[in-house]
């Protein structure tokens, strides 16, 4: 039976922590921050700090949510990390496969390696593709993302760097978008934005804008031309789930 929108909860599954610095968007990594003070305040998990580790004891954690669940997947980390080992990713898939009453978005900077593994891992239809572009120095992860077989596949579009206007978006059927935020944080142009956003209404493609971030004159926020963003991918028919509207602030790059 179809899960009405009140009765969805939003979750972090982060059975990989820890990651490495691949492109410009890794400069001011959000999770690196965390990952050291968790460290500083002896919290066991994050006892190397942001180096990746594989976390045994929370790899079942999703069958315990009786709910259906909204999942995003590793916001500590990259579950496609060349560290991670193939059998640990290969039981991760399993876990997402036997829990199918949730949705997991899965996102990575790393999708040449997600896609050589989906040719040798049967893709769930309840696990969402995703990579990040946060410049036109990366356009190259979505020729890989377009090799996953997911049914629905997406681009972070987080920190948003650059003007990407000739983004090839075939293939995509969500697009989430937001600027870098802390003190550091490089500017994100409201025209870049806007393109993206008309690119998609043209498209089809469902648009979601997360925020502003920390370096533009509308001093944070997520309200984009007098509105909010929260548009979300038309859910398959197979898992019989309603068109979700919302989505947790906790989605970000990782």
């Amino acid at each position: 039976m179809a899960a009405s929108r009140s009765e969805w909860k939003h979750e972090i599954w982060n059975p990989v922590t820890g990651c490495s610095p691949v492109s410009e968007g890794c400069e001011h990594c959000y999770a690196r921050g965390i990952a050291l003070r968790l460290k500083a305040m002896g919290v066991e998990k994050y006892r190397q700090g942001f180096e990746v580790a594989v976390h045994e004891n929370a790899l079942e954690k999703p069958i315990h949510w009786r709910k259906p669940r909204l999942v995003f997947m590793t916001s500590m980390g990259d579950l496609f990390h060349p560290i991670v080992p193939d059998d640990f990713i290969q039981r991760v898939f399993d876990v997402m496969r036997r829990c199918d009453r949730h949705v997991f978005q899965l996102l990575t900077k790393r999708p040449e390696r997600m896609a050589e593994l989906s040719g040798r891992i049967p893709w769930p239809v309840n696990v969402w593709a995703g990579t990040t572009v946060e410049n036109r120095k990366v356009y190259h992860r979505l020729e890989s993302l377009r090799c996953v077989d997911a049914l629905v596949r997406f681009i972070s579009f987080e920190p948003l760097l650059s003007d990407v206007s000739d983004v090839d978006l075939s293939g995509i059927h969500w697009a989430a978008v937001g600027g870098e935020s802390g003190p550091d944080a490089r500017l994100m142009r409201i025209e870049w934005v806007r393109t993206l956003r008309d690119r998609c209404i043209t498209e089809g493609i469902a648009f979601y804008f997360k925020q502003w971030g920390g370096a533009h004159h509308s001093s944070g926020g997520r309200t984009l031309d007098g509105r909010i963003w929260d548009e979300m991918p038309e859910p398959s028919a197979q898992l019989q789930f309603n068109c979700f509207t919302h989505i947790d602030e906790s989605i970000s790059s990782t």
